[in-house]
């Protein structure tokens, strides 16, 4: 008896599993992400509003050469702040999957500890570290007393910092899951058939640690793209990032269907980038 009573559940038992991620894709991201979908045909009203009047005009206006430069530079950025978080997180991740397990933990504990405090509070932080009277040119200022004042706040170099140190555990910790259960008998293979250490990293652990690197640039490349929060703190507004335009369609210039055309065509070139970079790294691992 129990068992038909049970049997109802067995047989559809993946769809009670996956019932709670589906409800959470569907409600929080597929419906957005399609209402944002049909505003992108629609026109801004006079007021603001929307009205409901097919066009394409959004997208063309989207290709105009001053948000295509502006998309560009987006696109830049984020190369920029992945390969600057991988060149910094790939030594230390390395290292953190070497390290003996009881010191490991602090190590991973340290690397988790900026996700306590939130993120626009830690962006803030970095407000006081580079401004003009700020604790970087005060330290510089008593190592080189005759040395001139570095400007750093409300330069581009400041939006890199921000990004770079906001999103770097994100490139770590995807390359210490890879790198930790490495196996380290293939190393000593290497040396003994007479490559020296840098023949086997490059050679053996680069290649398996593959999709530690593809993942934490994913995870670093998409958010920075599209980052707003930091270029307007850190930036001071006096360069336009991709995501500061798409923000004050929304917020100040209240022409939503603008700001999806812009939001939609950022998310397909990201959407592009990751699918050909994927690719080429399968093919380099099939090579």
């Amino acid at each position: 008896m129990l068992s038909k009573l049970t049997q109802p559940f067995r047989t559809h038992q993946w769809l009670v599993l996956l019932f709670p991620a589906l409800f959470w894709l569907i409600v929080f991201f597929l419906i957005p992400l399609a209402a944002i979908f049909v505003y992108s045909f629609a026109e801004r009203g006079t007021y603001g509003g929307i009205q409901w009047h097919f066009t394409l005009k959004n997208y063309g206006q989207s290709l105009d050469p001053l948000y295509l430069g502006i998309l560009w530079r987006s696109i830049l950025t984020g190369i920029i702040s992945t390969g600057a978080c991988l060149l910094i997180g790939y030594p230390f991740a390395y290292y953190l999957a070497r390290y003996r397990p009881r010191g490991r933990n602090l190590l991973l504990l340290l690397v988790v500890v900026p996700f306590w405090t939130n993120f626009l509070i830690r962006t803030y932080a970095w407000i006081l570290i580079l401004r003009t009277e700020g604790v970087l040119n005060a330290i510089l200022g008593s190592v080189f007393p005759n040395a001139p004042t570095v400007e750093l706040l409300n330069t581009p170099i400041a939006v890199l910092i921000g990004l770079i140190y906001g999103y770097l555990p994100f490139m770590i910790l995807p390359l210490y899951a890879s790198l930790e259960k490495f196996d380290r008998t293939l190393i000593d293979a290497a040396k003994d058939l007479g490559a020296n250490r840098w023949k086997a990293f490059v050679n053996v652990t680069l290649p398996l640690s593959i999709p530690g690197i593809a993942a934490g640039s994913v995870l670093v490349f998409i958010p920075t793209v599209g980052a707003f929060i930091t270029p307007d703190l850190l930036g001071g507004g006096k360069v336009d990032y991709i995501g500061n335009v798409i923000e004050r369609q929304f917020k100040t210039a209240r022409d939503w269907p603008f700001g999806s055309a812009l939001s939609f065509l950022l998310m397909g070139i990201v959407l592009a980038a990751t699918v050909i970079y994927f690719r080429a790294l399968q093919g380099q691992e099939e090579t």
